[in-house]
């Protein structure tokens, strides 16, 4: 797995320009897919991918991602000194993992489509440095980025709207790889957490004039209950969406789930989709016969130290290695939002989940400290649906895992609201 943390930068104007401008462009990337991926209702993505660099504009610069290429879990022992440790860096998601700090760094720009059918169509391009300039791990997580969307936009199965769409790419004479997706919104369910624990530390700084009405309140937290549900269902639908087209995601996090606004009243509007395909891994037994080493080499041994080893083991294991991200982010979406700044964050509450796999045992954590109330409310839904969940998308072992589909009926997704 690997996560990624937005660094927002203020740009005042916005002037877009053409990308064919500079002398940089060169070429565009060399993809082959075999005929018979060329297939399916949304195969019109795979086959009209937007090569050109002429065909795209570029706006400003909004953000900047840095990625952390994982090898293996650990977990934090009891009495650790966390802050001492140089090589745990928080970058957005939930895992402590043993790391190696890549030096990819990859840019956020807004743009549009110039030319075509798609002309005017809203764009975010993700620039990747590229072996020329960068590292080979970023031009093969590039390559493997496109690779993955545009496999995925090409199967027979009906449009899954939870996933990011590519509507192309190109390379630069630097060896930048420019990939651009349909621009469906640039929050992320990072992003929303934050916004949200902020703003109860600001209603809890206002005192208690602040809650003169307990009705309106209580509303307030139904509805955050229910746009964090639909980020789950999302999030779980994109998933369950991948892991039937022999994809994994590898890449699970709060920052790798776009959200197409941040309002809890507009739950009925949001939209969450999955993007961060960087290391996304093919598990398709055909493919994992082949045992190629590259960006799936550090999942492979964690599958070995787990005991899995065939084809058909890997492919479990690795399957439920989506779904174990999948429940940290549960947890992160289950607290974050519901608590005050600064009172629980990803690392703390990894290290937390470690120690208290049990579910029994970090409810009466939990129940020590008051500004845990909201949160334990929340996954007391449905007489402890939510502790249930996470207790089984979290099991230390990977066979006792659900499905995503599994998931997606469990009752504190469909009937606790």
């Amino acid at each position: 797995m690997a996560s990624g943390c937005i660094t927002t930068c203020r740009v005042s104007s916005f002037c877009f320009s053409s990308v064919a401008d500079s002398p940089a462009v060169i070429r565009s990337f060399n993809l082959k897919f075999p005929h018979n991926e060329k297939q399916g209702k949304h195969g019109r993505y795979r086959a009209s991918l937007i090569m050109n660099p002429e065909s795209f504009e570029v706006g400003r610069l909004i953000g900047s991602y840095g990625f952390m290429n994982v090898t293996s879990y650990s977990d934090i022992q009891s009495g650790s000194d966390i802050d001492s440790s140089s090589q745990l860096r928080d970058v957005g998601g939930l895992k402590f993992q043993d790391v190696r700090e890549g030096s990819v760094q990859i840019r956020l720009y807004e743009g549009r489509v110039a030319q075509g059918p798609r002309r005017g169509t809203p764009i975010i391009f993700k620039v990747y440095p590229g072996k020329q300039i960068g590292s080979l791990e970023a031009d093969m997580m590039a390559s493997n980025e496109l690779k993955s969307h545009a496999f995925l936009q090409s199967c027979s199965q009906s449009f899954c709207q939870n996933i990011q769409i590519l509507l192309g790419g190109f390379e630069t004479k630097t060896g930048e790889q420019w990939l651009a997706f349909r621009n469906d919104g640039k929050y992320s369910a990072a992003d929303y957490a934050k916004a949200s624990s902020e703003k109860i530390s600001r209603n809890r700084a206002l005192g208690e004039q602040n809650f003169w009405n307990p009705f309106e309140n209580e509303s307030n937290i139904k509805r955050k209950r229910s746009f964090i549900i639909k980020i789950l269902q999302g999030v779980l639908s994109g998933l369950a969406y991948m892991h039937d087209n022999e994809r994994l995601h590898q890449s699970l996090g709060p920052s790798s789930v776009v959200l197409n606004t941040m309002v809890d009243k507009e739950a009925a509007y949001l939209v969450p989709r999955l993007r961060d395909l960087a290391f996304s891994v093919d598990i398709r037994f055909s493919s994992l016969e082949e045992n190629s080493p590259g960006l799936s080499e550090g999942l492979w041994r964690r599958a070995r130290s787990s005991g899995a080893f065939s084809p058909m083991e890997k492919r479990a294991f690795g399957i439920a290695d989506d779904i174990y991200g999948a429940g940290l982010l549960f947890a992160y979406l289950a607290f974050i939002p519901f608590c005050e700044a600064g009172i629980v964050d990803s690392l703390s509450l990894q290290a937390t989940i470690n120690d208290t796999y049990s579910a029994c045992v970090l409810i009466r954590y939990c129940l020590a400290d008051d500004g845990f109330l909201e949160a334990v409310k929340f996954l007391d839904l449905g007489d402890g649906a939510g502790w249930e969940l996470l207790q089984v998308m979290l099991n230390p072992d990977y066979r006792n895992r659900p499905i995503a589909e599994a998931v997606l009926t469990h009752r504190f997704l469909t009937n606790v609201l």
